[in-house]
């Protein structure tokens, strides 16, 4: 089993980390399920918690072709626009999980470069960015409207180029079964948090390499 001393002794070679956002570092799972029950039942369309949790890490328009296969294009549109409406009105209630920022701040004064891959919009990412005012944590941000969405590796590769890291110099850390398979496609080092989306025995299926339950967990893996 790995031990906390020899994870901390290999993660300190990393120069690069790479979050994804919702459910990872900044606690918005609840309203994201709000809003997608609210936009379904607007359009006459329902489904289930556990259903809604299990598209969250993808691209808004990929989860909602998921949740409502039955939906014509014009509902989708819909759906989504909706969506973005109440999840917008209600985005002040999305803290960072405890201990989050402070991690953020330790690991950027241990040297380290801090970087976002995430299944929200570029328009979405920024808004949070501001509201949380932490845009001067991160060197590099990517959204799958302007790459792809999970698990395609996309997102993760144009990280690297931007900030000219290599793969073995970075770790990615995400809470949904998606940012895992990401994570694996291209042989990344992967943390995977159990207190976002997924359960911890569908991220453990997926063979992270470390594996936390909690917020402070994951920052004492990465600043010890």
């Amino acid at each position: 089993m790995t031990t906390l001393q020899s994870a901390t002794d290999c993660l300190a070679s990393k120069k690069l980390i790479i979050f994804d956002w919702d459910g990872t570092l900044m606690d918005s799972i609840g309203l994201i399920v709000e809003a997608m029950h609210s936009a379904g039942e607007a359009h006459s369309f329902s489904t289930t918690d556990k259903h809604i949790k299990d598209i969250i890490g993808l691209s808004l328009d990929v989860g909602i072709d998921i949740l409502y296969p039955n939906a014509t294009v014009k509902q989708r549109l819909a759906i989504q626009k909706s969506y973005s409406d109440y999840y917008i009105a209600n985005s002040y209630r999305t803290p960072f999980f405890p201990d989050i920022e402070i991690m953020l701040q330790k690991l950027q004064q241990q040297g380290k470069q801090l970087a976002v891959a995430t299944g929200k919009k570029r328009r979405g990412l920024e808004r949070v960015l501001t509201a949380s005012n932490s845009h001067d944590y991160f060197v590099s941000t990517r959204c799958a409207d302007e790459s792809a969405s999970k698990p395609d590796p996309k997102m993760l590769i144009e990280v690297l180029l931007a900030v000219d890291k290599q793969v073995a110099e970075a770790v990615y850390v995400g809470d949904s079964i998606y940012d895992i398979q990401m994570a694996n496609q291209i042989g990344m080092t992967s943390i995977a948090v159990d207190y976002g989306t997924a359960s911890s025995a569908e991220l453990a299926a997926q063979r992270p390499t470390y594996q936390v339950a909690t917020p402070q967990a994951l920052a004492n893996l990465l600043t010890v």
